[in-house]
C-alpha cells in the first residue's frame, strides 16, 4: 500500500512539473544544490564538483534511466554556473530555464541528446535528448600501441588523420557534426581517420605536436602536420591535405614528355596514366599515387588540354570519363585499364595492386621480396621465384632481356611462378647465403627459390651456358626457356624437393634515402612546419631580434675600428709597444730547465740565496732526449715552489766539476777516475749557501732504501713462524728472487725511483754530502 501511494505521489509531481513548464523540479531548480556547492563557490570549485559528479553518474557506469537523468541535470547545472552571465542572472532572478527570455541570445543547449530518456515526441522527451557526441570519438579511438605499430609503421604508405579530444571538452562536442561529415566524405576515398584521447594517451598527444583539444593532425610518411585553420569544413581539410602530399608523387603528362615517361621503367617501377577532364586532379587519385609511389609511377593527363590530343587518340580515351591505364615494360600495349565517371577508390587500389610489378622486376628491398616472392610453407601450394643474378652493367643486359622475354611469354600463373632479377653487388649478403651449388662464371646464374618463411628458403640452380660469339640471342632465349621450363615443371610436383636450404637476412633497401637527401627532406619539413606555425606577430618578433643582433654587431665593429685607429696613432708617436712583442717579453713558462754552463754556474750554484736549492739532472748527448722528459714530469708537481731551480748538465762538459765535488765530499786527496757513462741519470740537489748536496742514482744504496727495508721486514716475518698461514702469502722463493738485483740497468729505468727520492728529499730524510767550497766549472 505504501509503495502504491509513493508511486502515485511521484507521478503527480511529474505531471505538475510538466504542466507548469518548469524544466526541473524541487532541487533541480537550484544548480548549486545539484552540484553540492555553496553560492560563494569559485569557478575552480564548480569545475571540480562537476568532474566528480560526472564521473560518478556517467551513463557508462550507471546503466539505468535515473543515472542518465542525473547526468543531464549535473551537466546543465554546470553549464549555468560556468557561464558568468547566466550565473549572475540566476543569482539575481532565480531563473534556470534556458528557454527564458534572459537566454534567448544564448546558444541553444537543448540540442544535446546523447541519451534519450523518452522516445516519444512529447515536449518532455525532446528536452532530455543529448547528442551522441563523445561516443562518436570513442568509436574511432586508438591506443599508443596501435599508433606506434600501425600508423607509424615503416611499410605504411597511407594517409592518416587523427583527431585529439577529451571527455570534458565542450568545444569537441560542438564540432562533432563537422568532424563526422568530414569522415563520411573522405574515408571512402582512402583517408584513414582515428581519434586519440589526449588525457589517456598523453605521449601520442605530445609527439604529434598538438597543444590543445580539439586538434586535427595529418600524418603523412611519419611526419606530423597540425591543422590550424579555424574553419573546420571538408573543403578546408581537403585543401590542407592536398598541400601536404609530396609534389613528386605524380607528373603532368603531355605530348612532349609522354614517351620519356613510359620508357622510364628502368627505375624498376610500372607506369600508370590517369586521364581526367579537369586541370585539378582528384584527391583520391593523389592518395593512390602516394600509396604506390615506390612501385608505380603515376602520370596525369588533362583531356581538356590541346597538348594531350595525340595521347587521347592513341589510346582512344573517352574525354568525358575518368580513365586509368597501367603499363609494364611493353609500352606498346597496356596490362589493365578502367573507365568510369568516377573510379571508386577500392576498385582502383585492387587494379593497381594487381599490376604494380613489371614483368621482370628487380628485387631491390625486402618489401619487394615479400611481394614478388611471398612465403608459402605448404608444399602442395608452394610458390617458386625464378631469379637472375646479374650485374649493374650494360654488357649483362642481354641476359636480362632474355629472361624478360621468357617472363612475358611463359604460360605459368603468377600465383605459382614469378620472375625477377637481382644485382649481386647490391645484395652481397643474400648472394653469399645461397652460394652453395653451381656458381660458375661460365654459366648464367639463375636460381629458383621457395620461401618457406621469412628467414628460411630452399633453392636450386638452373644450368644455362652463356652465349657464344656464334650463337644468336634467339638461341639463348630458347635454350634458357627450355631449361627453366623443365626445372619449374619438375619442382612444382609435390614429390620433388629443392636441393639446397639457406637462412637469409633482410635485404638491403636500395631505395633508402642518403644522408644528404634526408637532410634536404628534413629541412623542407622544418620550413613547411614553420610556415604553418609562425604568424605575423612571430615574424615581426624574429625580425626585431635579428635587427637587434645586427645592430649590436655593427656597434661592436665600429668600436673595435676606433680602438685600432687609436692604437695605430699611438704607435706612430712611439707611445705604445706592440702587444705581441710585449706578450712575448712577459711570457715565462711555468717550469723551465736551465742548462748548467760556466756562464750560469754562479747564478745556479754559488750565489744561491739561503733556503734555495737547484735540482740538477746529469745526462749525456745520447740519453738527454730520453731522460729530460721523464725528469721534467717528475719535478712538475714542484714547479710552483719559489725556492727551487731546475736544470740539467751534459756530463761531457761538466765531468771535471762533478769529479771534484765527489772528491771533496769523500775527503780524498787523490784524483778520482770517474766513468762518465756511469754518471748518466744522476740527480743532484745543490744547496749553494750551506755548501752541501744530496744525490740520487739508480744504483745508489739510498735509492733502494725503501725496497730493502720491505724485504728485511718480510724476512723477519718468515723467520718468526708465529703465524702458520703466513708462508702461503710470503714465499721464500719470492723473497730471494726479489733480493737479487740485476747487473744491467737500462736507460729507460734510470729515473724510476726519482719520485720516491724527491719525497724523502723534501722530508729531510736524504743523506747530505758537505764540501768546503764550490769548485770552478771549467768548460772544455
Amino acid at each position: 500500500m505504501i509503495s502504491f501511494f509513493r508511486s502515485n505521489y511521484i507521478i503527480t509531481i511529474l505531471i505538475l512539473c510538466i504542466t507548469s513548464n518548469i524544466r526541473f523540479c524541487s532541487s533541480l531548480n537550484d544548480p548549486y544544490a545539484i552540484l553540492g556547492i555553496t553560492k560563494m563557490a569559485t569557478t575552480y570549485e564548480i569545475r571540480e564538483a562537476y568532474k566528480e559528479l560526472a564521473k560518478k553518474w556517467h551513463p557508462d557506469k550507471v546503466k539505468n534511466d535515473y543515472g542518465a537523468e542525473k547526468f543531464i541535470q549535473i551537466k546543465q547545472a554546470y553549464e549555468i554556473l560556468a557561464d558568468m552571465d547566466r550565473r549572475r542572472i540566476f543569482d539575481r532572478y532565480g531563473v534556470s530555464d534556458i528557454n527564458s527570455q534572459y537566454f534567448q541570445k544564448k546558444h541553444d543547449y537543448s540540442e544535446y541528446n546523447r541519451f534519450t530518456l523518452n522516445q516519444n515526441d512529447d515536449d518532455f522527451g525532446q528536452r532530455f535528448n543529448i547528442k551522441q557526441d563523445i561516443a562518436f570519438y570513442q568509436k574511432l579511438s586508438i591506443t599508443t600501441n596501435y599508433f606506434e605499430k600501425i600508423i607509424l609503421s615503416k611499410n605504411a604508405k597511407k594517409v592518416h588523420v587523427v583527431m585529439f579530444y577529451n571527455d570534458w571538452c565542450f568545444k569537441c562536442t560542438r564540432i562533432v557534426d563537422a568532424f563526422k561529415k568530414i569522415v563520411e566524405l573522405l574515408q571512402p576515398i582512402g583517408i584513414n581517420f582515428a581519434t586519440v584521447n589526449a588525457v589517456h594517451e598523453e605521449s601520442v598527444f605530445r609527439k604529434c605536436g598538438a597543444r590543445e583539444v580539439p586538434q586535427l593532425v595529418l600524418i603523412l610518411d611519419n611526419q606530423y602536420f597540425v591543422y590550424r585553420d579555424h574553419s573546420f569544413t571538408p573543403q578546408k581539410v581537403v585543401e590542407f591535405i592536398r598541400k601536404k602530399i609530396p609534389f613528386n608523387v605524380f607528373k603532368r603528362i603531355e605530348h612532349d614528355n609522354f614517351n620519356e615517361f613510359l620508357g622510364g621503367w628502368m627505375d624498376n617501377r610500372a607506369r600508370a596514366l590517369i586521364f581526367e577532364p579537369r586541370s585539378l586532379t582528384r584527391l583520391r587519385y593523389l592518395l593512390t599515387a602516394f600509396e604506390f609511389y615506390d612501385r608505380v609511377a603515376f602520370g596525369f593527363v588533362n583531356t581538356i588540354s590541346r597538348e594531350s590530343s595525340n595521347i587521347i587518340t592513341r589510346f582512344k580515351v573517352n574525354t568525358s570519363l575518368d580513365t586509368l591505364i597501367l603499363f609494364n615494360e611493353d609500352t606498346t600495349t597496356f596490362t589493365a585499364s578502367i573507365c568510369m565517371q568516377e573510379i571508386p577508390t577500392q576498385i582502383m587500389l585492387n587494379i593497381v595492386a594487381t599490376n604494380q610489378f613489371l614483368a621482370l622486376p628487380r628485387i631491390s628491398s625486402q618489401n619487394i621480396m615479400e611481394s614478388v616472392c611471398p612465403t608459402e610453407w605448404n608444399r602442395q601450394r608452394k610458390r617458386l621465384c625464378v631469379i637472375l643474378i646479374t650485374e649493374n652493367n650494360k654488357k649483362k643486359d642481354i641476359e636480362t632481356v632474355a629472361l624478360r622475354d621468357i617472363a612475358l611469354n611463359v604460360g605459368y600463373s603468377s600465383e605459382k611462378v614469378r620472375f625477377a632479377y637481382i644485382f649481386k653487388e647490391s645484395q652481397p649478403d643474400f648472394i653469399k647465403a645461397i652460394s652453395k651449388g653451381s656458381f660458375k662464371d661460365s654459366l648464367i646464374q639463375i636460381v629458383i627459390i621457395w620461401r618457406r618463411d621469412k628467414k628460411r628458403i630452399k633453392y636450386d640452380w638452373v644450368y644455362v651456358a652463356k652465349q657464344n660469339g656464334n650463337s644468336s640471342p634467339e638461341h639463348l632465349i630458347n635454350s634458357t626457356k627450355g631449361q627453366i621450363s623443365n626445372a619449374v615443371k619438375k619442382l612444382l610436383k609435390n614429390s620433388e624437393a629443392l636441393c639446397y636450404e639457406a637462412i637469409v637476412e633482410n635485404l638491403f633497401n636500395e631505395h633508402s634515402q642518403g644522408i644528404l637527401t634526408k637532410w634536404i627532406s628534413q629541412f623542407l619539413y622544418v620550413v613547411d612546419y614553420l610556415s604553418d606555425n609562425i604568424e605575423d606577430e612571430h615574424i615581426l618578433a624574429v625580425f626585431s631580434l635579428l635587427g637587434t643582433i645586427a645592430f649590436m654587431f655593427t656597434v661592436g665593429y665600429v668600436l673595435i675600428y676606433f680602438v685600432r685607429v687609436e692604437e695605430e696613432n699611438l704607435k706612430a708617436h712611439g707611445q705604445l709597444i706592440d702587444i705581441q712583442d710585449q706578450r712575448h717579453i712577459n711570457f715565462i713558462p711555468e717550469l723551465k730547465l736551465y742548462e748548467l754552463r760556466a756562464e750560469k754556474y754562479n747564478g745556479m750554484v754559488r750565489l744561491l740565496k739561503p733556503g734555495f736549492r737547484t735540482l740538477l739532472l746529469i745526462n749525456d748527448c745520447q740519453s738527454r732526449h730520453k731522460l729530460i722528459p721523464y725528469f721534467h714530469k717528475a719535478v712538475w708537481p714542484y714547479r710552483k715552489s719559489k725556492t727551487l731551480l731546475f736544470g740539467h748538465m751534459v756530463i761531457e762538459k761538466g765531468l771535471p766539476w762533478f769529479s771534484e765535488i765527489l772528491r771533496l765530499s769523500l775527503s780524498k786527496n787523490r784524483h778520482l777516475q770517474v766513468n762518465p757513462r756511469n754518471c748518466v741519470g744522476t740527480v743532484l740537489a745543490l744547496n749553494g749557501h750551506r755548501k752541501y748536496f744530496c744525490m740520487y742514482h739508480a744504483k745508489h744504496p739510498e735509492s733502494a732504501l725503501g725496497t730493502k727495508r720491505t724485504l728485511r721486514n718480510t724476512q723477519k716475518l718468515l723467520d718468526a713462524n708465529e703465524d702458520p698461514e703466513i708462508g702461503r702469502f710470503l714465499k721464500r722463493d719470492f723473497f730471494e728472487e726479489s733480493e737479487s738485483e740485476p747487473n744491467i740497468l737500462l736507460e729507460d729505468h734510470l729515473l724510476n725511483g726519482l719520485d720516491n727520492w724527491l719525497e724523502r728529499l723534501f722530508d729531510g730524510r736524504t743523506q747530505k754530502y758537505y764540501i768546503n767550497y764550490w769548485p770552478d766549472f771549467i768548460t772544455k
